[in-house]
């Protein structure tokens, strides 16, 4: 039974209770046609609806960018942001200062639901049949999942968050921050410690719990309702519980398009941060110019890259990619960790865990607080980033977690990324907190990150303190530049697999189109407005995808309540 298939594409499930029965077939509203030596097969209008709008944003981007920057920022190109403060972004100011709360209230339930689902007796239904058995084992799946989920992120703000936190003054008494810095400049010894435990509890509160259980709702469900229940491997199927038969009509259509949007604005937004970091990491030490025009040559080149990973498959490309850049992280993070001082660090570690545990609860509440810089700019736009990430991520974990019972599948993606996530920062992070202390007056990162708020240089301005800086700073713009390939290639199959109705073997030139498309939508990003234009996009698509987000927990549990009953 494991070698055989449903008439979805995907494994059939082994010793599952309740299939499913529709009469919809994957690939019944698909389009098949040959174009030269290259076929196709794309679920119409999912594919049309999605990449005519693609299209048009970014000749809209490229044509107008004058016009478009307006729209993004709401600022003149011309004026510049205070230093350390955020600007008027306009679609972002207005999206995040009005529904703020909606993302933070959101974001909440997706833990409450996943820590529910852990204790809960549906954690003993696995995800395949109950005679399913995992496709790969812990390395792999777990390198996989970081590479996909994390990658580009935690390069670009592992030690830009807590540095800023730390010497920023972002809120005010009642979450505990405090000023360790005189107006001239000057450290006040008596406030460290303080200002370095909120830095950390804050920067933790963004990368542990709440952006898992995002991924991991997503996931769930595409695990679930495919490997269970024989439906295909795309949004939609996570709804059929709610509305059974529609979902193969528009109401599917309007859920899949929303995906594929949330999707690659989502990833576009990594993508751009990554090519400002490559880029700036590489006028650091070697003195290219740092500007959009090298951006974009570097968009084009890796875009070109992880087309060649896109023609080699999951297990010849992602795969292989996500292993071999995890190692070179591993040893990253090692390196800081003993060159700037292990013990510190460790401290640092074990103190922001349970300073963690102490705020979230007042971190995740979005009432009552003064501190909107934080919950507004960070949270909100944290929140949205992973919401419209969560699609992309979400398909690419279902589908290399198939034998996972729900307890031992959500533990995973939950709670052991939570910990790697928050050791990261407080490596990075505390090195460089560590660094400001020792000397501000000299430190390269108060320059870089709390004088000056240049983001994509904080990497490489904690590097120059330790030894060896030309070689770990090199090591890491490969690894921004390789988990930019990764994203890439994985977020090109999943776009692929929902514009393909569910389809997981669709013809390659759909994923070569989608790969080189997520290319050139940050591109157009970058030019019509960029980091602000970015960030608004991203709110903008994961907003009406919080709503999606919400309605599948329920789906979720209506499928696992049938699970138990049937089994």
């Amino acid at each position: 039974m494991a070698d055989e298939t449903t008439n979805q594409g995907i494994p059939a499930p082994e010793g599952a209770s309740h299939i499913i029965e529709t009469d919809y077939e994957i690939g019944q509203d698909n389009f098949e046609t040959q174009v030269g030596p290259f076929g196709l097969d794309i679920h119409n209008p999912v594919f049309l609806i999605s990449a005519l709008s693609i299209m048009a944003f970014v000749a809209y981007a490229l044509f107008a960018p004058g016009s478009a920057d307006a729209v993004f920022n709401g600022i003149d190109p011309s004026d510049t942001c205070e230093a350390g403060a955020f600007c008027d972004l306009g679609m972002r100011a207005y999206l995040t200062s009005n529904f703020d709360w909606f993302f933070l209230w959101s974001a909440n339930i997706f833990v409450v639901f996943c820590l529910f689902l852990i204790v809960s007796p549906f954690g003993s239904v696995r995800l395949g049949g109950k005679d399913a058995k995992p496709d790969y084992g812990y390395p792999g799946w777990f390198a996989m999942l970081f590479a996909a989920g994390m990658g580009i992120g935690l390069m670009f703000f592992g030690v830009l968050e807590p540095v800023y936190y730390f010497g920023t003054p972002w809120g005010d008494e009642p979450l505990g921050v405090v000023r360790p810095f005189t107006e001239d400049g000057a450290l006040i010894p008596e406030n460290v410690a303080a200002a370095r435990r909120m830095a950390l509890a804050a920067t933790s509160y963004h990368w542990a719990l709440h952006p898992w259980a995002i991924y991991a709702v997503v996931a769930l469900a595409l695990a679930l309702f495919s490997f269970n229940k024989g439906l295909p491997l795309t949004i939609r199927s996570a709804f059929y519980p709610i509305f059974g038969e529609r979902v193969w009509g528009w109401t599917g259509h309007i859920i899949d398009t929303l995906a594929v949007f949330a999707t690659l604005f989502g990833l576009a937004t990594s993508l751009g941060f990554g090519a400002q970091q490559a880029n700036a990491g590489l006028e650091y030490v070697y003195g290219l110019p740092n500007n959009v025009t090298v951006q974009v040559i570097l968009i084009i080149a890796i875009t070109l890259v992880a087309l060649g990973s896109v023609l080699r498959g999951l297990d010849g490309g992602v795969k292989v990619l996500s292993e071999i850049n995890m190692g070179m992280a591993l040893l990253l993070l090692l390196f800081v960790l003993f060159a700037a001082g292990a013990a510190t660090i460790m401290t640092g570690f074990g103190k922001g865990i349970v300073a963690y545990f102490q705020e979230v609860i007042p971190l995740s509440i979005p009432h009552g607080r003064e501190d909107t810089g934080y919950m507004q700019g960070w949270t909100a736009f944290y929140w949205a980033w992973w919401i419209s990430w969560s699609p992309f991520v979400g398909m690419f974990i279902a589908r290399v977690s198939r034998g996972r019972t729900v307890r031992e599948f959500v533990t995973c993606v939950l709670i052991i990324p939570s910990l790697v996530c928050v050791l990261w920062m407080a490596v990075f992070g505390g090195a460089a907190i560590e660094q400001v202390i020792a000397d501000p007056a000299a430190s390269a990162v108060k320059a870089q990150v709390i004088d000056s708020y240049n983001p994509p240089l904080s990497l490489f301005a904690m590097l120059e303190g330790l030894p060896f800086a030309a070689i770990t700073s090199t090591i890491g713009i490969i690894l921004v530049i390789v988990f930019f390939v990764t994203s890439s290639d994985s977020g090109s199959l999943v776009i692929d697999t929902i514009t393909a109705g569910g389809k997981v073997d669709a013809p390659v030139p759909q994923r070569v189109f989608w790969c080189t498309f997520e290319g050139l939508v940050a591109i157009a990003l970058l030019i019509g407005g960029g980091l602000g234009a970015l960030q608004a996009m991203v709110i903008s698509t994961g907003l009406p995808f919080t709503v999606i987000l919400l309605l599948i927990c329920w789906a979720i549990l209506k499928g696992l309540i049938q699970e138990r009953r049937n089994s």
